[in-house]
């Protein structure tokens, strides 16, 4: 549960639940790790760094980069700025082509431009997982690394 739902303009907690949920059901077929890090808006000294800049902060800071096989994924969003980054870790980017989050990046951009913020992610999380299980499927003994709970900043 949620202490403060301070994107309640955006998604309500039971979407954020659900985000969480679909989190943890793609990532019991994948050795793979998803995160979703959303933010209401820029903290006071973030002005100076762009969106990639804070999105690589948070990547660090959640330990995705930390994860076993470096297949980490971050979604990143900054809501006030409508600005989202998707950040993949070293292991993921060998084996998939930009021009796959490009796609999954322009699907996600329309959602949001229609105010579809719930939808936007499902669906994008939904096809980053089926990336992650088609090149990482689950390995015997996989543990789930980091938490399926979205952070909100």
């Amino acid at each position: 549960m949620f202490k403060k739902n301070i994107l309640k303009d955006y998604l309500s907690e039971k979407e954020l639940d659900e985000i969480s949920s679909v989190i943890g059901e793609i990532e019991k077929k994948t050795s793979g790790e998803l995160k979703l890090c959303i933010k209401r808006k820029r903290g006071y000294l973030e002005d100076d760094f762009t969106s990639r800049e804070l999105a690589l902060n948070e990547f660090f800071n959640l330990k995705i980069h930390e994860t076993a096989d470096k297949t980490g994924i971050l979604f990143f969003l900054i809501m006030e700025e409508r600005k989202f980054e998707i950040i993949a870790d070293e292991g993921i980017n060998s084996k998939v082509s930009q021009n796959d989050w490009d796609e999954l990046a322009e699907e996600m951009k329309t959602k949001f431009s229609e105010n579809q913020y719930s939808e936007g992610l499902i669906n994008s999380i939904r096809k980053a997982g089926e990336i992650l299980i088609r090149e990482f499927p689950v390995k015997d003994g996989d543990v789930n690394e980091l938490s399926d709970k979205v952070v909100v900043k």
